[in-house]
């Protein structure tokens, strides 16, 4: 997935951002060494940084189908994560760098997200965007100081291009048979007997009345079956006292 967010990244600056012939575009870590090494005008990409994007965390099941238009298997949502690249422009003269760097700007803010003409490899098949931001603040845990000392490199100007890939989980739950009948609610042994069962067993979707009727009328004695409803607890009392 990596090395096919990095082929739409060259793409994209290629096309989009070098107006001016004979610059290079590589992914090289620029340290002093490859820094003394450079001969010729050069964008370079480097991927610096790799976390999820816990904001775009979703919970829930992609379904996936045969031809036949049959439940096939249920997925995990895919994950995302961001991919950090610091973009620095290498030539002779700061100007020019600038100048560079102003056009990479200014060509990447057209776009929310990488153009889908551009993806390739795992990414050409899925129907998720891949966004993209440019320029915007480090996290507080991160900043571009600490990545040029870690480079061993001189502080220089550079773009921060953040973009989040969304990566499958690589799992898979197989789905259950197509149902085929429809749902059953049996009321189960009540007061004991099995003609209970079958005297209440209720097919979902006809009226519950009549089922809550007869289980009233079976809670109730002999004696009370058939009075009205309210003479119940008078009768009951009565023979208490």
């Amino acid at each position: 997935m990596i090395a096919d967010i990095d082929e739409a990244v060259r793409s994209l600056v290629r096309t989009e951002a070098i107006e001016r012939s004979g610059v290079e575009v590589v992914f090289d870590a620029p340290t002093k060494d490859w820094a003394a090494r450079r001969n010729a005008p050069t964008v370079d990409v480097y991927l610096y940084d790799i976390r999820e994007d816990l904001r775009r965390r979703a919970v829930g099941w992609v379904p996936t189908h045969t031809a036949e238009g049959r439940l096939e298997t249920r997925r995990p949502m895919p994950r995302y994560y961001k991919l950090s690249y610091l973009v620095t422009a290498w030539t002779q003269r700061p100007e020019d760098e600038h100048r560079l760097l102003a056009d990479l700007l200014r060509s990447l803010l057209r776009y929310d997200a990488i153009p889908g003409e551009l993806l390739g490899g795992e990414l050409a098949d899925t129907t998720l965007p891949v966004p993209l931001t440019v320029g915007l603040p480090p996290p507080e845990d991160r900043a571009f100081a600490d990545v040029w000392t870690a480079l061993g490199g001189e502080l220089k100007p550079s773009l921060d291009l953040v973009i989040s890939a969304p990566i499958e989980v690589g799992r898979a739950t197989a789905a259950g048979p197509p149902v085929l009948e429809s749902p059953r609610l049996d009321l189960g042994d009540v007061h004991g007997g099995a003609e209970d069962l079958d005297r209440y067993r209720h097919v979902a979707g006809e009226p519950a009345r009549p089922v809550r009727a007869a289980l009233a009328e079976e809670r109730r004695s002999p004696g009370e079956r058939g009075a009205p409803a309210a003479a119940v607890p008078r009768a009951r009392r009565r023979r208490r006292s």
